[in-house]
């Protein structure tokens, strides 16, 4: 909303500070700035807070605004007087006004850089951490005028509001004075102030989900009067679950003397309900979805579940109605899993929810399933009931205009139900988040990916969101940076999914192979090779082998110490006539889970040929494993804290039969987050301690049965991948101390500021070789100098002044780094030597002032390598390595990952491209400084992330030789940094 225009270009009114925020207990709000407007529903507001808030606002009895107070709280000039308000269904819970003052504490304007700040909640809103959410906002709002430390003056008596401040986390100094608690906060980010802000986010938007996931009641509206169609569907589907809560049917077209419909409560709106309603499921044409969530608005409806399409996926007037969909739920304070969606699921004991179109809901297990597409939702959920497998739960959000991945990673991160997190996503909204989130939940379980629409370089239909341009392949390094499995396809998903969740990770690479068939396990060897495990000889059993061979030399297996997995190969036995025998494989299941429960905690996987009942038997064995009461660690030990809940329940559906299945979940006892929403005020817990891992078991539980020996490798290759990484990540690396001491921040800041001039290019400008050299000479990175050389007669004066031996190079764009185009020539010792090069190289490609010539001192003999730092406007900082020429260029041979690096993230670098042996003596030659080039990488990462103006860096090519490097060019380009999202307060996203 636009208030009436000022004089002051700076009383323009910011509407980039209005913001949607989640609170503390799930719901959302609006957070903008007061306006003249706002007269009226400011005195709503304060006539509805009690005269206790009152007295601790204004230090005495003050029943009533003034006129003249109300003029002065709704006029603001946005600079040096600005208040914000938290509003939902556009009116006021709470507000937060700054003066600024001057060292006497009276009004002043800039250069004073300290303002007094006060906040007022309504009663009935307060303990939704709304006072914190306003403090993150108008904190930045005062960083983004000038204004750099809070005072307040606050009640001794006025808790809530002194704890607001001291937990906020913001460096403070605290004093008595005339009977109030003076306080003064420094509004600089900190290291604590940011973790704080993120713990708050992550529990607000994890409740968020769980209050979706976990309805006390539930509400269809568009329900059929007819059997068929969406609404009908879904509430046939919420009743089969035998759903906990509350079931209502909603349609305006029902008669008035209808009174149930299948059994359920019927009416025409939910105004006619006698309790307040959790969760809507709307299933209207589009054109009805704004009647239907004003009416879910109004009735205090918690969240929507949108399967009506006809939005995005249909074009720009789509696209439009679907943005103020989400800008009508939020105002209500509601969140939005949809529209186009194919809806949610829970099987949590206490809740059993089936909001969705799936017509059965799938066994309880400990799998989170998260998708984008409901096509391929359904095949999930198929595939995973196919193969025994159960889920914890399940979102469809089609289009996610809201409700996205990360609020799934949110809530999978908590819920101690969930064992492993699977995501199939078409978009990253927010990359930067989703990385954030990936790595602190992947530190505790899980999280394997599926990203859809790889190549085409644009959204999915219906997706309005960034689109990232860096390549697939760095965003998949990006993704295994965080810990993240990421996979090509989802029977890739699946296959790892189930082997996570049902058997303990693995110590190491080294994989043992039993089974009755040699060729199945040279099969499994040579996939085993293929994907960098170390698989011991295979051991054949022979077919003769019996259940109880396989017994024994299961339990051989996992009691060795040089085995860190096994997988176990079996085909039918072929009887005396010469037919195959597939009738034995409940036997053989048996004996291979004896052995797996009595052995140490490895994993096991069993690859089958058409072995009747194998999968089958395997699959029933869930409802008799042992019960979880640990979370594994990176050795298979049970950790110390405890896990998973204790218990087991029989699983609810029976496997179907047929290769492939495989044992549903183990079903634990009480949900970590089952409680349904609205049933009880949650609290915020006291700091911000990690929840008890779930993850992987402890013990060995179902074993997963493939019928190719490639997917059964694979998803334990993938198992082996994701627990060296939970190694490492157990001890994370750090950027060493002598960056500190060696770099000119200060120095480069200035040189910059210089460089981008007052009114700087958005479109950026490069740097000069010599800019560029002052620039990383500032942070210890040294660019060999080079001479221009635009006639023969500067070749040689340049190279009296370098010192021979020299190299000639062109450096015109076209030819830059092509030295198979004969631009470059090197070790020219003498004159002569110098000016036959140039005569050939100007006879060949062109004239001087076309080639750009320059001459350069040679540097020691090594390997030519490729450094880069580069910013993507959605997904951050990126630091990139791979050798020159070929490996990188024509087989992207190019590792990446996120700054800031350490120095474990700098050592991976160079090691993960598959070029590494050449930097480590590969046939017989020399290794090369590689130290030197992991401290190059670190000054690089620390450059770009201390100067996010810089906003491209190649060095090409830097020559690491035995002792040392050399870099011989380097460009740079700095343009206007592109604003860090993931920096500032809290806010959802607006697509």
């Amino acid at each position: 909303m636009e208030p009436t225009p000022e004089l002051s270009p700076h009383h323009a009114y910011p509407d980039h500070w209005e913001a949607d925020v989640v609170l503390r207990d799930g719901g959302t709000a609006r957070i903008r700035p007061i306006t003249t407007e706002d007269a009226e529903r400011l005195v709503s507001f304060y006539e509805q807070v009690s005269d206790e808030s009152k007295y601790y606002r204004f230090f005495a009895p003050y029943p009533r605004l003034s006129d003249r107070d109300v003029h002065r709280f709704t006029h603001h000039d946005y600079v040096d007087r600005v208040g914000l308000a938290v509003t939902i269904g556009g009116e006021f819970i709470g507000t937060v006004r700054f003066d600024r003052i001057n060292d006497q504490g009276r009004p002043a304007s800039a250069p004073a850089d300290e303002a007094e700040v006060a906040f007022l909640v309504q009663d009935a809103h307060q303990g939704r951490g709304v006072a914190s959410a306003l403090l993150e906002h108008i904190a930045a709002v005062a960083r983004e005028r000038g204004i750099r430390r809070f005072a307040a003056e606050v009640l001794p008596a006025n808790n809530k509001m002194i704890k607001v401040f001291r937990d906020a986390g913001y460096t403070q100094q605290r004093s008595f004075e005339d009977g109030s608690v003076h306080l003064t906060l420094d509004l600089e980010p900190t290291e604590k102030s940011l973790a704080v802000q993120r713990g708050r986010e992550q529990r607000a938007e994890a409740r968020s989900v769980q209050r979706l996931l976990a309805p006390g009641s539930v509400a269809v509206i568009g329900t059929g009067r007819t059997p068929g169609g969406v609404g009908r569907t879904v509430l046939r589907n919420l009743l089969a679950a035998g759903f906990t809560g509350r079931t209502y049917a909603v349609n305006r077209a029902f008669d008035e003397g209808l009174a149930t419909l299948d059994g359920v409560p019927a009416h025409r709106s939910l105004g006619e309900i006698d309790e307040r309603v959790d969760l809507a499921v709307i299933a209207v044409p589009a054109h009805r979805v704004p009647e239907a969530v004003a009416d879910c608005g109004e009735h205090g409806v918690q969240g929507l579940v949108v399967l009506s399409a006809g939005y995005a996926e249909r074009g720009s007037a789509g696209r439009e109605l679907q943005r103020e969909l989400v800008r009508q739920a939020r105002s209500y304070g509601m969140r939005i899993i949809g529209p186009n969606a194919f809806g949610i699921i829970n099987t949590a004991e206490s809740v059993r929810l089936n909001a969705s179109l799936a017509p059965e809901s799938p066994a309880r297990g400990r799998i989170g399933l998260f998708t984008q597409s409901g096509a391929i939702g359904i095949a999930l959920l198929s595939g995973l009931h196919r193969r025994g497998a159960g889920l914890s739960s399940f979102i469809s959000a089609g289009n996610r205009a809201d409700v996205s991945g990360n609020d799934f990673l949110q809530y999978s991160f908590e819920d101690q139900d969930t064992d492993v997190a699977l995501l199939y996503l078409e978009s990253l909204g927010n990359p930067r988040k989703f990385t954030r989130l990936a790595r602190r939940t992947a530190a505790v379980k899980p999280v394997v990916v599926v990203k859809g629409a790889r190549h085409s370089g644009t959204n999915p239909p219906g997706h309005a969101v960034p689109v990232s341009r860096i390549p697939d392949a760095t965003v998949s390094a990006l993704m295994r940076q965080a810990g993240v499995i990421r996979v090509d396809t989802v029977t890739e998903m699946v296959d790892a999914g189930l082997l996570l969740a049902g058997q303990p990770l693995p110590a190491g690479p080294r994989v043992a192979i039993l089974g009755n068939s040699e060729s199945l396990g040279l099969l499994t060897y040579d996939a085993c090779l293929a994907e960098g495990l170390r698989p011991r000889p295979p051991r054949d059993l022979t077919t003769a082998a019996s259940p109880q061979d396989f017994r024994d030399a299961l339990a051989e297996a996992l009691a060795d110490g040089t085995c860190d997995a096994v997988i176990v190969t079996a085909i039918p036995w072929v009887g005396e006539n010469g037919e195959a025998e597939t009738g034995d494989g409940e036997v053989l299941a048996a004996a291979l889970r004896g052995a797996a429960a009595g052995g140490p905690a490895k994993p096991v996987a069993v690859v089958h040929v058409e072995i009747g009942g194998l999968a089958e038997a395997l699959a029933a064995a869930s409802s008799t494993a042992a019960p979880r009461t640990r979370p594994t660690t990176l050795a298979g030990r049970p950790a110390a804290a405890p896990g998973a809940p204790t218990g087991a329940a029989p699983a609810t559906a029976t496997a179907p039969t047929g290769p492939g299945t495989e044992a549903p979940p183990e079903t634990a006892g009480a949900a970590g987050i089952t409680e349904p929403a609205g049933t009880r005020e949650p609290t915020e817990p006291a700091g911000t301690a990690e929840p008890e891992a779930a993850g992987p078991p402890a013990r060995p539980g179902r074993i997963p049965a493939y019928p190719a020996a490639e997917r059964a490798v694979r998803a334990m290759a993938e198992a082996v991948k994701y627990a060296q990484w939970r190694r490492q990540a157990a001890t994370p690396g750090k950027v060493p101390e002598f960056l500190d001491e060696t770099t000119d921040e200060p120095g480069a800041a200035a040189l910059i500021d210089t460089l981008l001039g007052p009114a700087p290019d958005p479109r950026g400008r490069p740097l000069t070789h010599d800019e560029a050299r002052e620039l990383l000479g500032r942070y210890g990175i040294p660019v060999r100098p080079t001479l221009p050389a635009p006639d023969p007669e500067a070749a040689v004066a340049a190279a009296a002044r370098l010192g021979y031996p020299v190299a000639l190079k062109t450096t015109a764009p076209h030819l830059r780094h092509r030295a198979d185009l004969g631009g470059v020539r090197l070790d020219l010792t003498d004159e002569d030597a110098l000016r036959r090069a140039y005569a050939e190289v100007t006879e060949l490609l062109g004239k001087p002032a076309e080639l750009l010539p320059v001459v350069q001192s040679m540097a020691p003999r090594g390997v030519d390598t490729v450094v880069r730092a580069s910013i993507d406007a959605a997904a951050g900082a990126i630091l990139s390595f791979g050798l020159a020429g070929a490996p990188s260029e024509l087989l992207g041979d190019t590792a990446h990952r996120l700054v800031p690096a350490t120095d474990r993230d700098a050592a991976e670098l160079i090691r993960s491209i598959k070029a590494a042996p050449v930097l480590f003596g590969w046939r017989g030659s020399a290794p090369v400084d590689t130290p030197a080039l992991e401290e190059l990488l670190l000054r690089l990462s620390r450059l770009v992330d201390d100067h996010p103006e810089v906003v491209s860096v190649a060095l090409e090519p830097v020559v690491v030789a035995p002792q040392g490097l050399t870099v011989l060019g380097a460009t740079v380009r700095l343009a206007p940094p592109p604003p860090r999202g993931d920096l500032g307060p809290r806010r959802l996203p607006n697509y």
